[in-house]
């Protein structure tokens, strides 16, 4: 170890990123002690890791963290994630900030200050790539294109803002490539509840946790696009066909508008969602580049609407990764099954159960005959402690069923997962 160069030393430490463990470290000779200050590149303060952190005073952890950060010279990395801790001096947190904010990278800040803290106008125009603000007010953004000449990704966690400094704020990062807007507390004057964001290089964005009347995306460059326990009466997203990866988690939008965007994508994934699928089917429907569809525990708004294999198999010719889990009746699953064209490309094949019935089992066997070319089938199911022993005879029958139709199907690979 002696022998080590003291810069392999810095990125020894770096990696361990605890703050607590890089100190103890540090202490294992002069050397580390030199590479500690000087070629330390990453350090971390998170109260999660280290309960300790919440036994002592703010004042107390003000001064340790005070000491820690003070005996490094080129931090690029730094992360202070404080839950749960009480308040600490605006003076304090500033005076680590600004003495850090030459060479950061990486900034990752969940303080609780009195007063707050202008985290924008302290890191502002440095060499920021990523900032991630959480518990925070951002207010007064002024409308500079070149605050954040450097900054790629953007997170903003349970932060209060409003409509205006959120658009300005993206104005003001004119490289930004990635975007997670959760649970925030957004200001605005329009009293339908709208918000309207551009960004013409945003190639990914994570939105969770936020109700809106309109939520309305201008993004010529995005990739991908997901959305987490919304609430949205209309979402518009305007793009130039670049998007490749859409999600709807735990998410209700009422009219979704995607006009020219969605011709390219690659993934779908839809789970806990309400969905009128005609209409999801005709947006999505020009996909041809489709690579995996996900419909997961998907409730219709019309009761007589079906997923048909066929319109699937013709429209998706790329296909190859299908997962389908939702309520099955009899007359819609028929349907469902009608046509001859096989899902040719498809390999992977994941079916789940919402209530265990013998419609299931017979669905399972008329999807494995259409998709000839299958190399693994993945069965979900929920199994509730307490069963009736007619429960579990249907529980037994459908076992039966998966081993007898399994041995005409010894080419593929069968896994289950019950929850």
């Amino acid at each position: 170890m002696e022998h080590l160069p003291i810069e392999v030393i810095g990125n020894i430490l770096s990696r361990l990123e605890d703050a607590r463990d890089v100190v103890i470290a540090s202490m294992a000779c002069r050397k580390w002690r030199e590479a500690y200050r000087i070629h330390l590149h990453t350090l971390a303060f998170n109260s999660n890791d280290w309960p300790a952190y919440r036994d002592i005073t703010a004042s107390q952890l003000e001064i340790l963290i005070t000491q820690t950060i003070f005996q490094t010279t080129g931090l690029q990395g730094l992360s202070i994630l404080m839950d749960d801790v009480d308040e600490f001096n605006a003076a304090t947190v500033i005076a680590w900030l600004m003495y850090t904010r030459g060479t950061l990278r990486r900034l990752f800040y969940n303080v609780r200050t009195s007063p707050n803290v202008n985290i924008l106008e302290i890191c502002g125009r440095q060499k920021l790539e990523i900032l991630a603000v959480a518990h925070s007010s951002i207010t007064g953004v002024e409308p500079n294109f070149q605050r954040f000449p450097c900054l790629k990704s953007l997170s903003l966690s349970y932060v209060t803002i409003s409509d205006l400094d959120l658009r300005l704020l993206l104005t003001a990062c004119p490289k930004l490539e990635c975007l997670e807007l959760v649970d925030l507390e957004i200001a605005i004057s329009d009293a339908q509840m709208t918000l309207e964001l551009s960004s013409p290089t945003l190639k990914s964005i994570y939105v969770e946790a936020i109700s809106l009347d309109r939520f309305m995306l201008e993004a010529d460059s995005i990739e991908r696009l997901h959305l987490r326990d919304c609430s949205l009466e209309v979402f518009e997203l305007i793009g130039k066909g670049t998007l490749k990866y859409l999600k709807f988690d735990d998410a209700i939008v009422i009219h979704l508008d995607m006009g020219e965007t969605v011709d390219n994508l690659e993934v779908v994934d839809v789970s806990s969602y309400a969905i009128f699928w005609t209409k999801f089917y005709q947006m999505i429907s020009r996909s041809s580049k489709l690579r995996k569809l996900r419909l997961w525990d998907v409730t219709f708004d019309d009761e007589y609407e079906v997923i048909d294999l066929e319109t699937i198999a013709v429209c998706f010719p790329q296909l190859n990764h299908l997962s389908l889990r939702y309520e099955l009746r009899h007359g819609e699953m028929h349907y469902g099954l009608q046509g001859s064209s096989n899902l040719e490309t498809v390999t992977v094949l994941e079916l789940g159960w919402t209530v265990l019935n013998d419609l299931f089992s017979h669905w399972v066997e008329e999807l494995l005959k259409r998709c000839p070319n299958l190399r693994k089938i993945i069965i979900f199911g929920v199994v509730s402690e307490a069963k009736s022993h007619a429960e579990c005879q249907i529980l037994a029958n459908f076992t039966s069923s998966m081993v007898q139709l399994m041995r005409k199907y010894i080419q593929v690979e069968v896994q289950f997962e019950y929850e």
